[in-house]
């Protein structure tokens, strides 16, 4: 007679069991972490974004109460609107004069920043000559540099140059100011952008300016437009440098008009006209990232993937 054996496979499938039931417990266990992970990223953005708006909601709505109002309750609605608070600001604040200033300015200077730029970091991304690491981590130190130190150098410059209290001087030192940042976005983003369409306009003829400006540049608008936003945030609220190569009443900027509006209303007592100042100077950042959200993330995240 045979001895009985036990079969392998039924022996091989005892384990299975277990492996079943502890399973589920892990993808448990990860589940309730992401979750929990969830719960606390979303709690910290919702008391970022609180901690954001409500002082520019309250900014708004003072803008349209009274100097009454604003003193007595500061939280509460507007009995009704005062425009007129917006038309005094306007007028007898001079902010559309410093508001014509700023457009200029900054206007200028961030046509500039972006042609100067993208220039610069096309030939540092596309093309390999001897010093092209050197002058692309020089323009990286421009970025840790404090402008603080040069403040005083840069005035003795611009004034030997007649360029200082003259608005063609301020745009040229914002180009300056900004094309460290400038370069080093758009260099990281050009190298992501495919040679091979390059490489074709250059075998039907096309020269290096054609190929840039006429296949290139195109390409790069996302990343464009997303450098383009931080500069113009940055030369928008910048104070520092007008305060000390800008110091003619007639070509302030908006920045130094708001802080002249202010120390000029703490004496009078016109907090009305001083928040519908400040309105005005925030609406046409808060327009323009409104406008040019989606390019925005949309250049950010275009060199992540290539």
């Amino acid at each position: 007679m045979k001895a009985t054996e036990t079969p392998p496979a039924v022996a091989a499938t005892d384990p299975a069991p277990v492996s079943k039931s502890s399973a589920p417990a892990g993808k448990e266990k990860k589940s309730g972490e992401g979750k929990t992970l969830n719960v606390f990223s979303h709690g910290v953005l919702i008391i970022w974004a609180i901690l954001v708006v409500l002082p520019l909601l309250w900014a708004i709505m003072s803008s349209f109460k009274n100097d009454d109002s604003i003193l007595s309750t500061p939280w509460a609605l507007p009995d009704k609107l005062h425009f007129e608070n917006w038309s005094r600001a306007w007028s007898q604040a001079h902010m559309s004069d410093y508001f014509f200033n700023t457009i200029v300015v900054v206007g200028c200077s961030l046509i500039g920043t972006l042609l100067l730029g993208s220039m610069a970091a096309y030939v540092l991304a596309r093309f390999d000559f001897p010093g092209n690491r050197f002058i692309y981590y020089m323009f990286i130190g421009g970025m840790s540099f404090p402008i603080i130190l040069a403040l005083v150098p840069l005035f003795f410059v611009m004034n030997n140059m007649g360029m200082l209290n003259t608005r063609h001087g301020l745009i040229l030192v914002y180009i300056a100011y900004s094309l460290p940042f400038t370069v080093f976005f758009l260099t990281s983003f050009f190298r992501t952008l495919p040679g091979s369409v390059a490489e074709a306009a250059m075998i039907d003829g096309a020269s290096h300016t054609r190929t840039f400006f006429q296949v290139m540049l195109p390409m790069a608008k996302p990343g464009l437009i997303s450098v383009g936003i931080f500069n113009f945030l940055g030369q928008w609220n910048q104070y520092m440098l007008p305060t000390v190569l800008n110091t003619d009443p007639k070509y302030r900027v908006l920045s130094q008009g708001l802080v002249e509006l202010a120390s000029s209303q703490g004496y009078k007592g016109d907090w009305s006209g001083l928040f519908a100042g400040l309105v005005m100077a925030m609406l046409p950042v808060l327009a323009a990232y409104i406008i040019f959200q989606r390019q925005v993330v949309a250049g950010l995240t275009a060199g992540a993937v290539k």
